[in-house]
């Protein structure tokens, strides 16, 4: 058992912080694949086992280009912030038909003093939304189940826009209305920096995981889509 990421890994992420520029970052390069790439893709492989104990259907995917692991590169097309770099590191746990349907995920977010673990659908397109909603309209108990037990309340929170008003053709007195008419389909729970820097890391991730299941196996249902 060893650890993944160091003190080092969020010494170069807050540094790239204060210092969001294509020179710094070059210069500091070596400090980007030492401390946080590798070890993060190590991290995915190692969780590959775990996560095939989970869902046969999921993947931990540790190739470099089009694998878990986000790219730091900032798309800078749209946006008002043109800063290059995400402050931040995140890799996606993704279905084995992701590529060809929306699907739910598992998700690790690295950065210091803001690490989770999460899952689900974020910002999905209005005809998966309307799928989902039609879903927990269905199969109510299966909802509650899922994300409404003790332990999962325990554990994680439920996140997202959720807009005031019900959507249209749900009935506004309907015992899940309130996660009916949300737009996004997820929940996390944080991760304590110790616990990143710690030895048991992919431990942690892989019961957070493990908990976060059946919310995700509820979306698959929802979609289709083995579980």
């Amino acid at each position: 058992m060893s650890t993944y990421f160091s003190d080092k890994t969020f010494k170069f992420l807050r540094a790239l912080g204060r210092n969001n520029n294509r020179d710094w970052f070059t210069a500091h390069k070596a400090d980007y694949e030492t401390h946080l790439r590798q070890p993060f893709l190590r991290l995915i492989t190692d969780l590959q086992p775990d996560l095939a104990a989970i869902s046969p259907h999921y993947r931990a995917d540790p190739r470099p280009m089009g694998g878990s692991l986000f790219r730091i590169y900032r798309d800078t097309r749209f946006a008002n912030d043109k800063t290059p770099y995400k402050t931040w590191s995140g890799a996606r746990f993704f279905h084995a038909r992701s590529k060809q349907v929306p699907a739910p995920s598992f998700y690790l977010h690295i950065a210091p003093g803001d690490c989770f673990v999460g899952g689900g659908l974020w910002h999905p397109e209005p005809e998966t939304q309307r799928r989902i909603r039609g879903f927990m309209l269905d199969n109510p108990s299966g909802w509650k189940a899922a994300v409404q037990s003790p332990a999962f309340r325990r554990r994680f929170e439920l996140t997202g826009d959720t807009p005031v008003r019900s959507p249209r053709g749900f009935p506004a007195d309907h015992e899940l209305i309130d996660d009916i008419k949300r737009k996004d389909f997820v929940a996390g729970a944080g991760l304590d920096d110790d616990i990143v820097l710690g030895l048991r890391l992919r431990q942690s991730v892989a019961a957070q995981f493990k908990a976060l299941a059946p919310m995700i196996d509820y979306l698959c249902a929802a979609l289709d889509l083995e579980f």
